[in-house]
């Protein structure tokens, strides 16, 4: 059975930062693109960030381009979003996504963590 365990999410004031993680298991980690979508409230659901089965490429939404870095540890079966000079629009739910064939396919969610930016 595939799992995705997201962590790291909480209350932070604007431009502060975290870091959410999410072990992955039952399925070979490093055989799959893995992403983040967040879906804030009233708004449609996003993906923030992409990042191949070998961590050479990526992709950010423009609204996160310079302040969200995604990786990914395959030893660990853990991916990574370091969030940076977060603002209050980047408030939402973030999900840690196991990509199907395409990176716009989506085969499995994690749980998903609370970010809440607020003074």
């Amino acid at each position: 059975e595939v799992q995705l365990v997201e962590s790291g999410g909480g209350l932070v004031q604007p431009g502060g930062s975290l870091r959410l993680s999410c072990v992955g298991s039952g399925f070979k980690f490093d055989n799959f693109s893995m992403s983040w979508v967040r879906q804030a409230p009233g708004k449609a659901q996003e993906r923030i960030s992409t990042i191949d089965k070998t961590a050479r490429a990526t992709f950010y939404h423009p609204s996160v381009k310079g302040r969200f870095t995604i990786s990914r540890d395959n030893a660990k079966n853990t991916l990574y979003l370091q969030v940076t000079s977060l603002k209050s629009e980047d408030t939402g739910m973030y999900y840690c996504i196991k990509n199907g064939r395409t990176w716009q396919t989506y085969d499995a969610w994690g749980q998903g963590t609370q970010v809440t930016v607020s003074s």
